[in-house]
């Protein structure tokens, strides 16, 4: 019985053992088909998002100096970059923190309202991206969305507040390769410039500003020409 039991688990290991190569073999193969059919970024699928001008911020009685210190991706996107993975795939050239980042401190510049490093700002901004791209939409359509948070400090008082902000944008259905990335590029930059408005003109700035510098002295007026008598 001993022997007859050790030939039959021999004859079942000789049996199993070709069905786990077979296994084994489907996983690599499967595997390597995956990866060959991920998009790579080439000149020919790569965009470049921006905005097509600044966008003026609101009007402040006191106009605050705004730093921007860190630009963090929250997003979990293992491929940030990646914005449409079908028909060969669409790239950013550059990655959303950096996008965003030039974004903000471009229209804050148009106003004057950009300092130059944290040590002369009135307030510092940390903003911290959960969206960037393309969201799911019905049919052909590209559904541009632009999520972000923005943390707004005090430094000299060391309060802070958060401020909300996002964009959508949605563009025509497109079956063409040039005109598929025309049309995703144009809704994510629709949705940065939707996002930054929001950001910018938005009532939580306001409103975040002048309570994080209630307390601050107004500067001092200015001596009248010919000195003070």
């Amino acid at each position: 019985m001993g022997q007859f039991a050790l030939e039959e688990r021999a004859l079942l290991s000789r049996s199993v053992l070709p069905v786990r190569a077979a296994v084994c073999l489907a996983c690599v193969l499967g595997c390597f088909a995956a990866w060959a059919d991920e998009p790579k970024p080439t000149p020919e699928n790569t965009i470049h998002v921006q905005l097509a001008a600044p966008v003026p911020p609101q009007k402040f009685t006191r106009p605050p100096k705004f730093f921007i210190s860190d630009v963090t991706d929250r997003s979990g996107n293992p491929q940030p970059m990646l914005v449409l993975r079908d028909r060969g795939g669409v790239f950013l050239d550059r990655q959303p923190t950096q996008i965003t980042r030039e974004a903000i401190e471009q229209s804050l510049k148009s106003a004057d309202l950009l300092a130059a490093d944290a040590t002369s700002a009135d307030l510092v901004l940390q903003i911290y991206i959960f969206h960037f791209g393309l969201a799911q939409g019905s049919g052909l359509d590209f559904f541009g969305k632009v999520e972000f948070a923005a943390t707004l400090k005090n430094p000299k008082t060391d309060e802070s507040l958060q401020i909300q902000a996002a964009g959508t944008s949605i563009a025509n259905a497109a079956l063409r390769k040039k005109n598929i990335q025309k049309n995703v590029q144009a809704n994510i930059e629709g949705a940065l410039e939707d996002a930054v408005r929001n950001l910018l003109r938005g009532t939580q700035l306001r409103e975040a500003v002048a309570s994080l510098l209630k307390n601050t002295p107004s500067a001092p007026a200015a001596a009248p020409k010919g000195g003070v008598r």
